[in-house]
């Protein structure tokens, strides 16, 4: 299984970024697909997820902001940040679930937010 994530960089605060994360070696169709970040000193946490159904969940802090979509087509989830702040500011992960709740990772993208 192989998750290569793209999309990050800087980004003044208020802007967009969209990341993507690319799925391979793996029944795409068929697992849950999140983001994390992780800030510097900070425990990594959830950021969005989708299901295979396609429902949706946020974490607070970004709720109104990201959007997370999938295209089964292309095994590619991204994740559409708006309105970005200084505190967005982490490396982003792109997380994925199988039927057996195997977990696999990407390496991370850094995005910064400067204010």
């Amino acid at each position: 299984v192989q998750l290569v994530e793209s999309g990050g960089g800087l980004v003044q605060a208020g802007g967009s970024l969209r990341l993507s994360c690319a799925a391979s070696g793996i029944f795409f169709s068929f697992i849950t697909m999140a983001w994390y970040r992780q800030a510097p000193g900070k425990q990594r946490e959830n950021v969005a997820s989708i299901t295979m159904g396609g429902s949706t969940n946020y974490a607070d802090s970004v709720n109104g902001r990201f959007t997370i979509y999938r295209d089964n087509s292309k095994s590619t989830v991204y994740l559409q940040m708006n309105i970005l702040k200084p505190e967005d500011t982490a490396v982003y992960y792109c997380n994925a679930k199988n039927l057996v709740s195997e977990d696999f990772w990407g390496q991370g993208t850094q995005v910064t937010v400067a204010s």
